[in-house]
């Protein structure tokens, strides 16, 4: 369909049943702070009828995005400091049929495939508690109530949404009410190794949905919007943009069929926004290398690092290509981004820098810059 304008999200959520009336699937590519949340829960709300007194009596979404970590909380025990749990909130529908469907054995395969600590749901208590085997000079030990990372609580939580997503999709009857499943951003900061495990899983699962359930992924990664791109079954895929003008916004869809050269240019952008706000992580190197591997191939190039302009205070011309060959294959944590040193800040901000001004990329990627120079 051609480029299409809207003046608020619900009109834009409109549009997406309209178009999932005939495709089976749309992604949507945006960068953070256009609205994809929000768009989310705008769909959803859509699908909701509500009674006089507030009960939602019927609904047709289930969705996952930064809200769904709220239906879960903490109780940390603080005063013994000794059985941690994750609290469920047991009023929320997206947990219907929890005690009967033996959730513990739906979630622990999902969980296994990212994750090396066990769970335990109390259906009574709608809690959870957490245990891992260590090992200590020699022999291993289970130690049980462990309270889990924000990055593995992000996991369990994912996991614990695609158990459901799958009982939706065989058709179990606790989820019958299921017509659409929303998924927004599933977890977030992602390197690439990851982008491309949890991209190819979740598609390997949607693929093969019952027709009468329709799907919409929105991300702001990358990688992980292009490897939908390619695994799913003829998605509409979509670049959302949000324009503020005088009196309001508006929001724009754009079909587009070319998700590499989407996906380097918006990898570019990424690593621009994130030096300026100086919330870079190791992986943003792995990022950057690969970027620079596309340019050296679509300019003929012998080596990558023929992309990289050596400086004057270095010698052996070789300190940028040691320092991304080096940040690119560390073994940092996948589901917890370490943020950079500021010395390899320092070094990430001029290589980006110069590796922009070198190569002809227009400068409406970078519209920061154009205001600053004025």
């Amino acid at each position: 369909m051609p480029d299409a304008t809207f003046d608020d999200l619900p009109a834009l959520a409109r549009h997406l049943r309209d178009e999932l009336e005939v495709k089976k699937s749309i992604l949507i590519y945006a960068y953070n702070g256009t609205g994809k949340t929000r768009l989310s829960t705008a769909f959803k709300d859509l699908g909701k009828v509500v009674s006089a007194d507030g009960e939602t009596t019927v609904q047709d979404t289930l969705y996952f995005n930064a809200f769904t970590e709220d239906l879960f909380f903490w109780d940390n025990d603080l005063a013994n400091d000794r059985a941690r749990v994750l609290k469920i909130n047991s009023n929320s529908r997206f947990f219907a049929g929890l005690g009967e469907l033996e959730m513990d054995n739906r979630i622990r395969p999902l969980l296994n495939r990212y994750a090396d600590f066990d769970f335990r749901i109390d259906t009574t208590e709608w809690a959870v508690s957490f245990s891992r085997v260590v090992e200590t000079a020699g022999t291993t030990a289970t130690v049980e109530d462990i309270k889990i990372s924000r990055g593995e609580e992000n996991i369990f939580i994912w996991c614990f949404f695609l158990a459901i997503v799958q009982l939706a999709l065989d058709e179990a009857e606790a989820y019958t009410w299921v017509r659409y499943v929303y998924i927004d951003d599933p977890i977030s900061s992602l390197d690439e190794s990851n982008a491309v495990m949890v991209a190819n899983h979740l598609s390997q699962m949607l693929k093969d949905a019952p027709n009468r359930i329709r799907v919409v992924v929105s991300s702001h990664h990358v990688l992980f919007f292009n490897v939908l791109c390619n695994e799913m079954k003829k998605p509409r895929m979509y670049f959302l943009t949000r324009k503020k003008q005088a009196g309001g916004q508006t929001f724009k869809v754009q079909e587009t069929d070319s998700t590499p050269f989407l996906y380097h240019l918006a990898s570019l952008i990424e690593m621009h926004q994130a030096q300026k706000s100086g919330a870079l992580y190791t992986h943003h190197f792995n990022m950057l290398r690969r970027v620079m591997e596309q340019t050296a191939a679509f300019f003929g190039y012998a080596k990558w690092h023929d992309c990289i302009k050596p400086e004057a205070d270095d010698p052996n011309e070789t300190i940028y290509k040691r320092v991304i060959d080096l940040m690119s294959h560390g073994d940092y944590s996948l589901y917890e981004p370490r943020e950079m040193i500021p010395e390899n800040k320092e070094h990430f901000g001029r290589l980006l820098k110069q590796f922009i001004t070198l190569h002809p990329f227009s400068p409406a990627l970078f519209p920061e810059d154009a205001q600053e120079a004025q």
